[in-house]
C-alpha cells in the first residue's frame, strides 16, 4: 500500500462553510471518519488535493425524533447508531445493519454519511497500484472498459454498504446541502446503477440527515452473508420491513446490497398484499428478488453464489418477521 500522497487539512465551522470550502478547492473530498476514503487514498484510487473534516460539527451528529420520524445527522457513527436504544427498538433493521459493518473499531470511526456515500467495489479496482497496473487497470481507475463486462461501456463495481438497505426498506428520506441549499429527497434517490458514477450528489453537495418514519406496525430485520464473520463487506445483503394486519400481509419493502451498482429496492412485491404470506407468496418474493439481482464477477465468489443467498435472504428473512408479527 502506497503512503499518503500531500494534502490540505480544512476544518469547517458549519456545513455552509464546509460547501464553501469544496468550491474553493474543486479537488478536495469531505472526511469524518475516513475509513473507506484513507484506504481508497492510499491505494491510489482517489485523487486529493484537500481533506474537509467533518468530525467537528455538531449539527451532522445529532439522533432527534421530529415529527414523527427519527431524524440521524450524517455525522453519527455506525456504533451509535447501534447502541441507540430507540433505533434498536423501533428500527432494528437500521440497527442490525450498523452493527454488521466491520469491526468494532471501524464502526467506532465510520459515519453514516460516509457508509451510505461508499464507494462501489470490484475485485479490479479495489487493489494496489502495481496489481492494477499488471492487469492493465480498468474504466473505474486509469484504464479502459469494465474488467467483468468486457464489451460493456459502463462500469459494474458494486455498491456494499449495509446501511443503505435497511434505511431504504424503512422509506427513510435525505437532506442535501448544495449550491442552492437544502433539499429533500427519497434514499433511493441518492443512487443510480453506475459503478462509476453511483451517487446523484452534484460536486460538492453535502449529505445532512437521513429522517426514517417511526411506525411501530412494521418489523424489520437485515441479514448479509460475507467471506468471515466481521471486517468484510457483503457479497449479498438483504432488508426487510413487513406490515402485518391479524392473518394479512399488508405491507412489504426488500432492499438489497452487493449486487448492483447501487442498493435495490425489488419491485413487483404488491402481489403478495391482502393474503397470508403461503409458499406462493414466498416463490415470488424468491422470483422477484432473483429479477432484480444484477450481480457480476466484481468479488472472489461466483454470482450465482451471490444470486441464490440474496433470494434466500428475503424469503427466510420474510418469513421470521411474518412469524414473530403473528
Amino acid at each position: 500500500m502506497n503512503s499518503l500522497p500531500d494534502f490540505q487539512y480544512l476544518r469547517p465551522a458549519t456545513a455552509a462553510d464546509a460547501l464553501r470550502m469544496h468550491a474553493a478547492n474543486p479537488a478536495s473530498h469531505y472526511i469524518a471518519g475516513g475509513t473507506d476514503l484513507m484506504p481508497n487514498i492510499r491505494r491510489g484510487l482517489v485523487t486529493i488535493g484537500a481533506a474537509i473534516d467533518l468530525g467537528g460539527l455538531g449539527e451532522l451528529a445529532e439522533i432527534v425524533e421530529q415529527g414523527g420520524a427519527l431524524r440521524i445527522g450524517s455525522g453519527v457513527s455506525l456504533a451509535r447508531i447501534a447502541a441507540h436504544s430507540e433505533v434498536q427498538v423501533r428500527l432494528p433493521a437500521v440497527a442490525q445493519a450498523a452493527l454488521s459493518v466491520a469491526g468494532p473499531t471501524h464502526r467506532a470511526g465510520g459515519t453514516l454519511g460516509g457508509n451510505l456515500c461508499l464507494d462501489t467495489r470490484c475485485n479490479y479496482y479495489n487493489q494496489s497500484e502495481a496489481w492494477r497496473a499488471g492487469n492493465n487497470y480498468c474504466m473505474k481507475r486509469d484504464g479502459e472498459g469494465c474488467r467483468v463486462a468486457k464489451k460493456s461501456k459502463r462500469c459494474y463495481a458494486a455498491f456494499s454498504g449495509d446501511v443503505a438497505p435497511a434505511l431504504i426498506a424503512m422509506n427513510a428520506e435525505v437532506e442535501i446541502l448544495g449550491a442552492r441549499g437544502v433539499r429533500r429527497q427519497p434514499l433511493t434517490e441518492l443512487y443510480q446503477d453506475d459503478g462509476m458514477k453511483w451517487l446523484t450528489l452534484a460536486p460538492g453537495e453535502l449529505l445532512l440527515t437521513v429522517s426514517v418514519p417511526l411506525d411501530d406496525v412494521w418489523v424489520s430485520a437485515y441479514e448479509k452473508v460475507r467471506m468471515r464473520g466481521a471486517i468484510d463487506f457483503p457479497l449479498a445483503g438483504v432488508a426487510v420491513a413487513l406490515r402485518r394486519e391479524k392473518d394479512v400481509l399488508t405491507g412489504l419493502r426488500i432492499a438489497c446490497t452487493g449486487v448492483a451498482s447501487q442498493p435495490l429496492l425489488i419491485d413487483g412485491l404488491d402481489a403478495v398484499l391482502g393474503k397470508p404470506l403461503d409458499d406462493a407468496s414466498l416463490a415470488l418474493i424468491a422470483e422477484q428478488a432473483d429479477l432484480a439481482n444484477r450481480s457480476m464477477k466484481t468479488t472472489l465468489v461466483d454470482v450465482l453464489y451471490r444470486r441464490g443467498v440474496s433470494l434466500v435472504l428475503a424469503k427466510r428473512l420474510t418469513q421470521r418477521l411474518w412469524d414473530a408479527a403473528a
